[in-house]
């Protein structure tokens, strides 16, 4: 239920005197929109009110506020969501609370590659900040101008290096959090060894907002690379995609960062929608992976290597043809290729998205099953999979058939979940890999994840937030009854 609105004009009131009235939006304020949709636009209702606080000090006055009230509060980085998890799931009793002008960078240590930044610093802004003391950030997303560093801690960001350097949870060091009774935590210690009991930190770390508002975040640096070789490979299918990894692997060890799937249906969609773009390749092919491998070692010994594993691998069929970038220009262009293929499945009408994972031995085995039992349910079905090949996860998306209306085809996305997510399990894979679960997956969670895990999130989240005011609606389903 929304508050009263005698409450309602109050809490208004004191947000304003604590924050500043520029800082609170109410509904009908034109400023207010920006706040409302995540970029598939599928959730989000008309909040409370948005408020923008400046510091973790104001962050930690919202929190008491709207507690005393019963106030559900929704924590908010770039938008650059896809399930739902950073707006409203009921209209008119939220407030959301936006970390944008919590933007600053507050400390680089050179010696110690490490960097402290604030939640609503830029993807971007940071590695800008990396950069220029000679390091780099590692975790690399197409929306990294937008996404934040709260959203993305929140969420457990992935992106296209975790195969070498993991997800946003193994790049940070501490952070800094308001609990749900308005105390803040703090973590911010810029150390690669604590054991100092439960590791509060990473139980933050992909909750999604539900345990706590990420104010700030000390993170891990990585050295820059001096040597760099990308490569597009076209292969014959996906087991020999996956055999080609598994050479990689062995032959370039830990300078190998990225192996990235690539269906010709996706390129496709690429070459129609990039009218500049072309096909790196003379003829068409069924698959492609595009590779990188980095190393900080400098010397030109990395290209060498890696032509060698590439030969090696041409002589025993697991590829077919070969472009290799000759400089910066051309890695830019075949990256372009990969990172356009979300928008550009615009193309082919409605798509159906499940951002899967499953271990690397499975995937072939578990691709066959899946797009057999697909295209049996819907003929004409275009599957358009592709993504980190190199992690296991998919981004196993369905494109509508062209002489199927599009409404019709949404209709059908309950029978794809269940089709999709039932394989997964019978894989060992997880039906949300990178992007989170939000609303979109949240009443699905029960059925594919352990019972008992399942309970202990739920007592986790009672002991933490036991008036459930943090991010309600969000991963977690009500419980029955």
């Amino acid at each position: 239920m929304a508050i009263g609105g005698s409450s309602t004009d109050h809490l208004l009131r004191c947000l304003r005197h604590r924050l500043g009235a520029g800082a609170v939006l109410e509904p009908g304020s034109e400023a207010i929109e920006r706040y409302l949709r995540e970029p598939r636009a599928r959730f989000g209702e008309m909040p409370l009110a948005v408020v923008r606080p400046a510091d973790t000090g104001q962050v930690e006055e919202v929190v008491h506020l709207c507690r005393d009230r019963g106030v559900p509060m929704v924590p908010q980085g770039g938008r650059t969501g896809t399930v739902g998890g950073g707006v409203p799931a009921s209209a008119g009793r939220e407030v959301i609370v936006s970390l944008g002008r919590m933007n600053r960078i507050r400390a680089v240590d050179r010696a110690g590659a490490c960097i402290e930044v604030e939640a609503g610093c830029s993807l971007s802004t940071l590695c800008r900040a990396a950069e220029q003391i000679g390091l780099v950030f590692p975790v690399s997303l197409a929306s990294e101008g937008s996404a934040t560093i709260g959203g993305n801690i929140a969420t457990n960001a992935g992106g296209h290096l975790t195969l070498r350097y993991g997800n946003m949870r193994s790049q940070v060091l501490g952070l800094e959090a308001v609990l749900a009774d308005g105390r803040r935590y703090d973590g911010l210690k810029a150390l690669r060894k604590d054991n100092t009991g439960y590791a509060i930190d990473q139980l933050l770390i992909g909750s999604e907002g539900t345990l706590g508002i990420v104010t700030a975040a000390v993170l891990a640096l990585q050295p820059a690379a001096s040597q760099s070789v990308t490569v597009m490979a076209a292969v014959e299918s996906l087991p020999a995609a996956v055999g080609l990894l598994g050479e990689l692997r062995a032959g370039l060890g830990e300078t190998l960062s990225a192996f990235e799937l690539i269906p010709r249906q996706a390129m496709d969609f690429v070459l129609a929608y990039l009218p500049d773009a072309s096909d790196p390749f003379d003829r068409r092919h069924n698959w492609y992976v595009l590779i990188q491998a980095d190393t900080a070692i400098r010397g030109d010994w990395l290209q060498t290597a890696a032509l060698e594993v590439f030969e090696r691998s041409r002589q025993q069929g697991l590829i077919l043809a070969l472009v290799a970038a000759t400089g910066g220009r051309q890695s830019v262009a075949l990256w372009r290729l990969r990172e356009a293929i979300s928008p550009a499945q615009t193309l082919g009408g409605v798509s159906l998205k499940h951002d899967i994972s499953l271990p690397v031995h499975a995937l072939a085995e578990f691709y066959e099953a899946a797009v057999r039992a697909l295209t049996e349910a819907i003929p004409g079905l275009r599957p358009c999979v592709f993504g980190h090949l190199g992690d296991g996860n998919l981004h196993f998306n369905l494109s509508q058939p062209e002489a199927m209306d599009a409404e019709a085809f949404r209709a059908l996305e309950p029978l794809c979940n269940r089709i999709v997510f039932d394989l997964v399990a019978r894989y060992r894979g997880s039906i949300a890999a990178e992007h989170g679960i939000g609303v979109l997956r949240r009443d699905q969670l029960g059925r594919y994840i352990d019972p008992g895990k399942l309970q202990a999130m739920r007592q986790i989240k009672a002991a933490l937030d036991p008036d459930g005011l943090f991010n309600p609606g969000k991963l977690l389903a009500p419980e029955a009854g």
